[in-house]
């Protein structure tokens, strides 16, 4: 794998280690603390858009997250995602599916497992949605019916785990007040409820789902966000995305943001810093964000002065 030394990025982004992708926002649920306002009327792209940005995906490909929303949802476009990946990268990608697990059968997880899915993920278990859980032994029986394992616990995490060939395997969390979910984002309807976290020395950036490692070359898997069509170096999403997953290669817009000196010091986990090419300190940045109370709201404003200085965010 090639690295620009003096950054310890990787130069080719036709592979990528990991792709996060909400491919809808329609859900059955309306969940107070949604990042992005998932819904019954929440927004959806076409069945075209769809296989564009499938064929707008890294010519290699370690793992795909399919994500909303809640993708069962919208199930006519994820079996139709499912047979394009299957298509195009033949059994080497691993698939991963993210569900509340509301509307998880039988019937369709067997089909779910036909279709190359290897990995679920019931990301439910808390106080912010509706079932709250409480389907979770119900689930737990169904995944044993048909020897998909629980005990694997880690493959969002473990980077060299979740490289290797696994069986099939689900595992479940939630949402809370100290981790990484959309609660704490300063986004959609939890910045709407006022329910986001309002810990301003909290670095989002530096972890998981955060922008830290999204060009390579840190102890983290290398994963972009996609929300929709918006490529993004992180889940909660920049002010303004990379770029367009529908009209461009996601290796060509990963290629531009590694040129641009802000989005270097975003994928060192540091966006204290991602200023410091064009003038602005780390210690304006830091007073900045305990005046927003979060590092994304601090983001978000420095880009909306600096889109142009960012470069790697093509300009309308």
């Amino acid at each position: 794998m090639a690295f620009n030394q003096a950054t310890r990025m990787k130069t080719d982004f036709n592979h990528c280690e990991s792709v996060y992708w909400v491919f809808t926002q329609l859900c059955n649920d309306t969940c107070a603390h949604c990042y992005n306002s998932s819904g019954p009327q929440g927004a959806r792209i076409s069945a075209q858009d769809c296989l564009r940005i499938v064929r707008n995906l890294p010519e290699r490909l370690d793992r795909l997250i399919l994500s909303g929303g809640e993708p069962l949802a919208d199930r006519a476009k994820l079996y139709l995602i499912l047979d394009a990946v299957q298509e195009k990268y033949q059994g080497r990608t691993q698939v991963m599916l993210q569900t509340n697990g509301d509307l998880l059968t039988p019937e369709i997880l067997d089909l779910l497992i036909a279709k190359g899915v290897t990995r679920f993920d019931i990301a439910s278990i808390d106080r912010y949605h509706k079932h709250a859980g409480t389907r979770l032994m119900t689930l737990a029986d169904l995944f044993e019916s048909r020897s998909v394992n629980g005990d694997d616990r880690g493959p969002l995490i473990d980077k060299a785990h979740y490289l290797t060939k696994n069986p099939l395997s689900w595992g479940y969390w939630g949402a809370t007040d100290d981790m990484w979910l959309g609660g704490n984002w300063a986004r959609g309807r939890a910045l709407e409820n006022d329910i986001w976290l309002k810990t301003p020395g909290h670095n989002f950036c530096a972890i998981l789902s955060g922008a830290k490692g999204f060009l390579g070359g840190t102890e983290l898997p290398q994963e972009i966000s996609i929300q929709l069509w918006k490529i993004n170096p992180c889940c909660p999403g920049t002010r303004f995305p990379l770029g367009d997953a529908r009209t461009e290669q996601v290796a060509a817009v990963l290629l531009r943001a590694s040129q641009s000196q802000i989005m270097q010091a975003l994928n060192r986990g540091e966006p204290w810093k991602m200023g410091e090419s064009v003038g602005v300190s780390e210690a304006h940045a830091l007073a900045r964000t305990q005046d927003l109370q979060n590092v994304c709201r601090w983001c978000d404003e420095f880009l909306e002065h600096q889109r142009e200085a960012a470069a790697a965010v093509p300009l309308r």
